[in-house]
């Protein structure tokens, strides 16, 4: 039988084991379901985790993981890979002075083009270049070997079944915090 506790893996000097932070939870909160902690704290290691390899990935090409962010996101609108700075920002949960200047370093880095729109001269529009679009073609295949070397020990039935579980999580997510996709500033109470 294979021990598939975190005891089992390599876990980071000074950070407690799974198994060890729940006993804590527990020993702290007696009301816990050990069960559900697990899965939610896996769940959140293995995000953080993953986030710091794509850093590393996104790294090897010169572009940072907010670059990569603003590249994925002109990709998934479609050809021809152009969005205006407030669909952006509104779509990677940031402030319009936070776009801004991401565009602005990325326009100077050749990532992206900024324009007027010529159908309203008051509007600008972010495009990718070829430059951007290579970029983001090889952080691809750099994720995809990432992605297939995580998930190598599990079959393609296995795969199947976890990515509908982590879906059913995810929509009831968002079915309850449905703003949980947006900035953490707007859910401070207004001051008014």
């Amino acid at each position: 039988m294979s021990d598939t506790s975190e005891t089992a893996a390599a876990t980071p000097p000074g950070e407690p084991t799974l198994d060890e932070q729940i006993a804590a939870y527990q020993r702290e909160f007696q009301d816990l379901d050990p069960q559900v902690e697990k899965v939610v704290n896996a769940l959140g290691r293995l995000n953080r985790r993953m986030n710091v390899a794509y850093g590393r990935q996104v790294s090897e090409l010169g572009i940072s993981n907010t670059e990569w962010e603003v590249l994925k996101t002109l990709v998934i609108s479609g050809a021809p890979y152009r969005l205006g700075p407030g669909e952006l920002a509104k779509r990677l949960g940031l402030t319009p002075a936070a776009m801004t200047h991401r565009i602005d370093r990325m326009a100077g880095d050749g990532l992206v083009t900024r324009a007027r729109d010529e159908n309203n001269r008051v509007r600008v529009i972010v495009e990718l270049t070829d430059e951007g679009r290579a970029k983001w073609l090889e952080a691809m295949r750099m994720a995809t070997a990432f992605e297939e070397d995580l998930l190598q020990d599990l079959t393609g039935d296995e795969r199947g079944v976890l990515g509908e579980m982590l879906i059913r999580l995810l929509r009831r997510v968002e079915d309850t915090q449905p703003d949980a996709g947006g900035r953490l500033e707007d859910l401070e109470p207004d001051e008014d």
